[in-house]
């Protein structure tokens, strides 16, 4: 039996792969999503917000703990962005349950924490450097406690005034997501530069220390920061405003750091802190009704006692608001922060 083979013609082979080639690339144009862009960087139907893209890397809510942790933006200091400090935490929960995370604090909305991170790595990806040490090397070689450490910098006009906010947590964790960034980017979108800093748990007194050494470290490098050094202002909330309030009466030399001017203002926010000093700045006081922490009566009387001591005090307390409000969005605390502003105004040099 004679079996014949036939041999297809070089051509007709060619000819044949490159149909089987274009095939394949109208099979793959056919299954992308209509009206999909490689341009597409994320799309939204609320004003501000923001959905996680493969482009950018925006956060949803969905994101996880470790997404944050891990985003290319945040190299070196993602550890930072949400109030983890050190505490067991599960990497995979998700952004929605971010509240959990904030165990003093009320009203925090994930669509906000999420809106904020993805300022933040707009922020980055516009070559802003949003993070800086204070503390150098050595100094966190010989504390490595001090690694914990940074400031977060959120730019305004060159050479205008700067304010350092200092978030509460107890003293146990470091509420920045919900009481330092949204704050200091309301700041810097008034040209004001803002800083919020990440400071040692474990007490009031190391967190002081951290303060003044920051805010020594703005003066030092205020010209490559851009920022004035003239008539700063200290932010704080619950643990955060007793930081702001040492500082305010005692300057940064009262915790081990240069003998700077101490603030121009003080802004406290929801705190028992009852201490002060006759040389006391203006201080701008917030306080929610509420408030299942602190006992309102203690913040009245302070702010009584530093009047009668002739310091200046704008006091503001707001009805249904329970403690760690933050920016106090959807209830009666909502638009404080103007009024802090325009306090700190009142008192800038011209």
């Amino acid at each position: 039996m004679r079996i014949r083979i036939i041999l297809m013609p070089k051509e007709l082979r060619l000819n044949r792969q490159i149909r089987v080639f274009l095939s394949l690339l109208i099979l793959v144009f056919l299954c992308q999503p209509l009206g999909a862009s490689p341009a597409d960087d994320h799309v939204s139907n609320r004003p501000g917000a923001f959905i996680a893209s493969k482009n950018k890397g925006y956060m949803n809510t969905n994101s996880s703990i470790r997404d944050v942790m891990n985003h290319p933006s945040f190299k070196g200091f993602g550890q930072f962005i949400l109030p983890l400090d050190n505490r067991a935490y599960d990497g995979n929960m998700q952004l929605s349950r971010v509240g959990s995370l904030l165990p003093y604090h009320s009203h925090v909305e994930p669509e906000a924490v999420v809106d904020t991170i993805n300022y933040m790595i707009d922020q980055v990806a516009e070559e802003k450097i949003i993070f800086n040490d204070f503390y150098t090397e050595l100094q966190k070689q010989e504390n490595p406690a001090k690694r914990n450490t940074g400031l977060f910098f959120f730019k305004g006009k060159p050479g205008a005034p700067f304010a350092i906010v200092c978030p509460g947590g107890g003293f146990s964790y470091v509420g920045s997501v919900h009481e330092g960034f949204p704050h200091a980017i309301q700041l810097s979108n008034k040209g004001y530069n803002a800083f919020v800093l990440q400071y040692r748990l474990g007490g009031e007194q190391r967190a002081c220390e951290d303060l003044a050494a920051a805010i020594s470290y703005i003066f030092k490098h205020a010209g490559s920061l851009g920022v004035s050094t003239k008539d700063y202002s200290v932010w704080g909330s619950s643990a955060g405003a007793r930081m702001a309030a040492q500082i305010g009466s005692y300057g940064p030399a009262g915790y081990g750091s240069d003998d700077l001017p101490r603030p121009r203002v003080v802004v406290m926010a929801y705190t028992g802190h009852s201490s002060f000093t006759r040389n006391d700045p203006p201080t701008f006081v917030v306080q929610g009704e509420n408030d299942g922490i602190v006992n309102v009566s203690t913040v009245d009387r302070r702010v009584d006692a530093m009047r009668n001591a002739g310091i200046e005090v704008e006091y503001h307390k707001y009805r249904n608001v329970s403690h760690g409000f933050g920016l106090g969005i959807g209830t009666d605390a909502e638009g404080w922060t103007e009024y802090a502003v325009k306090f700190w105004e009142k008192h800038i040099s011209e």
